[in-house]
């Protein structure tokens, strides 16, 4: 037995690489409110180090409740849950200098300037004295606020607002970012900047948890999705793990095109060989979930 082991050594000097840590776990998570409303029910989630991962559902599904409990800021019925190794509700202090949050709806000091803001925050945070400085001119430059960092924040336009959040949650150098409906409000560029922002996260090495009920813009930032529907965590996976589990073994083909009669558009693109059917302006993921939903429906009806 020693020399198999012996033998095996010697032609594997590399171990296997290991499996991507779990910065976000729960097991059996539930939430369900005094009238016996269930808002997260039997959560099991697991968030792995270094991706950005996408919560995806309409509002009022549990997703917001589902964030509450990561940070510890409401209590589980039921269940358990771990963020950077800790219990939010035993260890808050421990989880809130690994995890920044950004609300869907975030609140500044308005009669302060941006600087003085993010100055505060890091405060709070307990950043060294001596890094507060450097981290807010970073953080700032970052996100395109550099000039505008001693302008009240009152002035600032709902983007620029959004964009300060963002530099607040770099100035805390957090292991962990958790986004609730962080692009809500902005204009389509605006938006777009934003998600590119957020994938610079997991390119500094920090792990994302986006919460959204947009579908095209989870698609185009994250690594891996969880729908959510009426508090349960319907599937997971890849956008091409969902596409195969729910659509099949069929081929989308998206196209780009103007046209002035959307409806003759529609009529020649259905009527090519071997096409089953035509959205226009659909989206992969948008269709995994309303067929995830139709399917539900039908299995309920039968």
């Amino acid at each position: 037995m020693q020399d198999t082991q012996e033998n095996y050594t010697e032609k594997n000097t590399q171990p296997p690489p290991a499996p991507p840590e779990a910065v976000i776990q729960t097991e059996g998570l539930t939430k369900t409110y005094p009238n016996g409303t269930v808002a997260v029910n039997n959560l099991n989630l697991t968030i792995r180090k270094g991706e950005v991962y996408g919560l995806l559902g309409p509002n009022g599904s549990g997703k917001t409740t589902t964030i509450l409990m990561l940070i510890g800021l409401t209590e589980a019925t039921g269940g358990s849950v771990k963020v950077a190794g800790y219990n939010p509700l035993r260890n808050p202090l421990a989880v809130k200098r690994q995890v920044a949050y950004m609300p869907d709806s975030v609140g500044f000091y308005n009669e302060l300037t941006a600087a003085e803001n993010l100055d505060y925050t890091a405060r709070l945070a307990q950043v060294p004295g001596d890094e507060i400085g450097p981290r807010i001119d970073e953080s700032l430059e970052k996100m395109g606020l550099s000039g505008v960092k001693n302008r009240r924040v009152g002035t600032f336009s709902r983007g620029m607002r959004q964009r300060l959040a963002l530099a607040e949650v770099l100035v805390k150098h957090p292991q962990i970012v958790i986004l609730d409906e962080p692009t809500q409000g902005l204009d389509p560029e605006s938006a777009h900047e934003f998600l590119l922002f957020i994938r610079s996260l997991r390119d500094d090495g920090m792990t994302v948890l986006l919460s959204s009920h947009l579908l095209d813009q989870v698609q185009q930032v994250c690594d891996r999705v969880g729908l959510f529907f009426e508090g349960r965590l319907i599937l997971e996976g890849t956008v091409d793990e969902l596409s195969s589990q729910v659509i099949g073994n069929h081929f989308q083909v998206q196209i780009s095109a103007v046209s002035d009669n959307r409806e003759e558009f529609h009529r020649k693109l259905s009527g090519l060989e071997g096409v089953e059917d035509v959205k226009i302006e659909s989206h992969r993921l948008d269709e995994v979930y309303r067929s995830y939903l139709a399917k539900e429906r039908e299995h309920a009806q039968s």
